[in-house]
């Protein structure tokens, strides 16, 4: 399998999001003013005609309730279910079973309001609250401030807080510093949540690892890729006096989510942007790997090794011929289809071997150890 595998995207409707994917990732979104066609399906409760709060892309996705589609090449058309099944040695390498799902989900995030302050169930718990643990990276492509591209701001939908100001935009992740469960469930009877939990400033470039049990939230102003485990278990602790698009109070998920906070968990620092190569995210689920490339820097990924996701958060690259290559891949991959732009990701199968070469400054992010 020498081609790399590029998904259509699924647009979720969220009402903390908004549609900077069009400014930002030059994507084609789903009609503002009813109607209309336009590239990728808009799922999430509340959607009638006009869209407006484009949330959550879904770029790579393997559930029963959501699939990603091969779009170009030899394999366009195919869902990635049906691929892994007809080619799982292929794509995922020897002794993968046919019928068990990729492991991995990408999304971009448009918070243009701040998400829900929540927690996702670690695995010691999962099975019993009927949910999956959830470990995700959050890479912050774009925040609002005075040194970073604004990609949001103002009073949002439902009344939330959209915090947005000159010094930058902001992650919760994490309890404050000797927080302890007793006083964090009197601030929530108190709704004074906010003085109990690890808020700090992003700047472009900053990641940061949010482990299953960790309780987080992302404010308004950020446009993240989030790659995480295939889980979809979120429970909402509080929710900002928030409503949901229709005009209700979304649900709590208290019980759950004070039986899956890890309560040592404090203060976690980012890891800050810097354009070198380096490791910014090393979990059991997975790594990532940050790859600048100056323009004509090469990437090479070699054959026979395991599936990777490539990921490009800055600048443009082409996939480029090896000798081992030859002109099999070039037909496979196709002119146009072998150049990645920004806010591309994509499946580098087991099998393949892959050279890609950058077309003016880039910045990388490469997936792996999760196959």
């Amino acid at each position: 399998m020498a081609q790399f595998l590029r998904f259509q995207p699924l647009y979720q409707e969220r009402v903390w999001g908004g549609r900077v994917f069009e400014s930002a990732l030059g994507r084609r979104l789903p009609a503002a003013q009813g109607g209309g066609g336009a590239a990728g399906a808009v799922g999430g409760a509340g959607h009638v005609g006009e869209v407006r709060h484009v949330g959550e892309a879904w770029e790579i996705v393997d559930r029963p309730e959501a699939q990603s589609v091969v779009r170009g090449g030899k394999y366009d058309g195919m869902t990635i279910r049906a691929l892994i099944e007809q080619h799982a040695a292929g794509v995922m390498g020897p002794g993968w079973e046919a019928a068990r799902a990729f492991p991995i989900l990408v999304k971009w995030l448009d918070c243009r309001e701040r998400l829900s302050l929540q927690v996702h169930p670690p695995a010691s718990v999962a099975a019993e609250l009927g949910g999956e643990p959830k470990t995700e990276n959050w890479y912050i492509a774009e925040c609002a401030g005075a040194d970073a591209e604004c990609v949001g701001g103002g009073e949002g939908a439902g009344g939330a807080k959209s915090v947005t100001g000159a010094g930058g935009a902001n992650l919760i992740v994490g309890l404050r510093r000797g927080v302890t469960r007793e006083e964090f469930e009197r601030a929530l009877k108190n709704m004074t949540l906010e003085e109990c939990v690890h808020r700090f400033p992003v700047r472009r470039g900053d990641s940061i690892l949010v482990r299953s049990g960790q309780i987080h939230a992302i404010d308004g102003g950020n446009l993240i890729l989030e790659i995480q485990q295939n889980s979809d278990t979120t429970y909402r602790v509080y929710d900002w006096g928030r409503v949901g698009l229709d005009g209700k109070p979304r649900r709590l998920h208290v019980a759950e989510s004070l039986a899956s906070i890890k309560w040592d968990d404090f203060e976690p620092a980012p890891v800050r942007g810097e354009r070198r190569d380096a490791v910014i995210a090393d979990a059991r689920e997975f790594r990532i790997r940050r790859v600048p490339l100056a323009r004509g820097g090469v990437l090479r990924v070699a054959a026979g090794e395991q599936a990777r996701i490539l990921s490009v958060v800055e600048g443009r690259v082409r996939e480029t011929l090896s000798a081992a290559q030859g002109a099999g891949a070039c037909a496979e991959s196709g002119g146009a289809e072998g150049i990645l732009l920004r806010g591309d990701n994509v499946v580098l199968p087991y099998a393949g071997g892959f050279v890609f070469e950058a077309e003016e400054d880039s910045l990388l992010l490469l997936t792996e150890n999760f196959s």
